[in-house]
């Protein structure tokens, strides 16, 4: 692994980035508290209506907003830096200890926050062809950032970090070793910073070791994916090569039959890149309903729209029934838990998951599960043999954290 680097103890500020293709989102941290000082957006990269929205935290200061052309992500960073800076908290304060980075795809060599070193980006970037709508994005954040920094360390957090500690039998493909060897096909699993997190502090909830904890992460965002945690050890995960594996989304198909796509190409005569267009795009609730805000398709299941209903059962039997085969890989299961927008705040998605699963020891209590909270908490009765349980999720949090302590290692 590359060296850590070692900052000044009076430095205690870390600046988490997410860069996407077209947006960057940050996050300045004091990691003294673990508060927030300022939060912030941009989005439309590149377009005429570009928009940087920035909320100084720390005071509860009003968002602040400006519009207009940003051309690349160097000028989105520059801005939030100089939002940053009007609140006193410029990029170089000697309080800042390190950038930490969200990036994507970190294959199997990083299976930590490592800094970043030319070494590490290059392997970053010859992991492009596994993950080629993130890994350029987070690329080009970094080398952004270092330009306005280039004295600070600049960490990678990798959202597939956690997921390495799947065995090989959960994370091989059964197609020829050879291939899949050459071409690093294998089940790799994303969102790790939030099943990391997640897992975690479901340990706390129930106030016990997470060494002793077994736990079924369900994060259910636009993206969605499980993950089946032993001892805060990754066990299995259900995406893999990229995002598209797995539970039903906002936009992508999840599991589909592999030979799906022979079909398309043969008989539609479809391109690779209309077929993954369509699976990535244009399917799951979008594709199913034509809407994949799980607040307005449960508008328009309880106004009896069919296509609705559809849409919301395909998505409820999914996560059943990687439930259950989450369970059977466990063999314990001490709390199965929801995070995520959709996650967190969708009573309906999470009465209906669990409806059913008496036998496995779960079961929610209706008025626990109607409660709104910002705070971890459980929704099943106090007599499950299994927790059931909502635990908001804080990825900038995790990535903080991390960096906050390998700079200060």
């Amino acid at each position: 692994m590359t060296p850590t680097h070692t900052t000044d103890g009076r430095a205690s500020r870390v600046l988490v980035l997410n860069s996407g293709s077209s947006s960057v989102k940050y996050q300045l941290l004091d990691m003294r508290d673990r508060s927030r000082l300022a939060t912030g957006l941009v989005e439309r990269i590149g377009e005429e209506t570009s928009r940087l929205v920035h909320t100084p935290s720390a005071d509860g200061g009003a968002p602040r907003e400006r519009t207009g052309r940003i051309a690349d992500h160097e000028q989105a960073l520059k801005a939030a830096a100089e939002e940053l800076a009007a609140d006193g908290l410029g990029l170089d304060s000697p309080e800042l200890a390190a950038i930490g980075h969200r990036v994507v795809h970190g294959g199997l060599r990083f299976s930590e926050p490592t800094v970043v070193t030319d070494e590490v980006l290059q392997e970053i970037e010859r992991l492009v062809p596994v993950a080629p709508l993130h890994n350029p994005a987070n690329i080009t954040g970094i080398r952004t950032a270092q330009a306005l920094r280039p004295d600070l360390p600049q960490v990678a957090v990798f959202d597939t970090a956690f997921h390495t500690t799947m065995p090989e039998h959960a994370a091989r493909y059964a197609i020829d070793v050879e291939t899949a060897d050459a071409h690093r096909i294998r089940r790799y699993g994303f969102h790790g910073t939030s099943h990391a997190y997640v897992s975690r502090r479901t340990a706390e909830l129930l106030g016990r070791p997470v060494a002793d904890v077994n736990v079924i992460v369900l994060h259910l965002g636009n993206g969605a994916s499980a993950s089946a945690v032993a001892g805060g050890r990754c066990v299995e995960t259900s995406m893999g090569l990229t995002p598209l594996e797995g539970l039903v989304m906002g936009t992508r198909s999840g599991d589909v039959d592999p030979a799906v796509t022979f079909h398309l190409k043969r008989v539609a005569g479809m391109s690779v890149d209309e077929i993954d267009d369509l699976l990535n795009k244009r399917s799951g609730l979008v594709g199913l309903c034509g809407d994949n805000d799980m607040r307005e398709i449960r508008r328009r299941v309880e106004e009896g729209d069919e296509r609705a209903a559809l849409a919301f059962d395909v998505y409820v039997h999914r996560l059943k029934k990687y439930i259950g085969a989450y369970s059977a890989v466990l063999g314990r299961v001490d709390a199965v838990v929801f995070t995520a927008g959709v996650g967190e705040n969708s009573a309906p998605v999470r009465e209906a998951a669990i409806a059913g699963l008496e036998g496995f020891g779960l079961a929610v209590d209706p008025d626990r599960n109607a409660v709104r909270s910002g705070e971890p908490r459980l929704i099943s009765p106090d007599d499950a043999r299994v927790a059931v349980a909502v635990v908001p999720t804080d990825e900038e949090l995790e990535i903080a954290g991390q960096t906050f302590a390998l700079v200060h290692n």
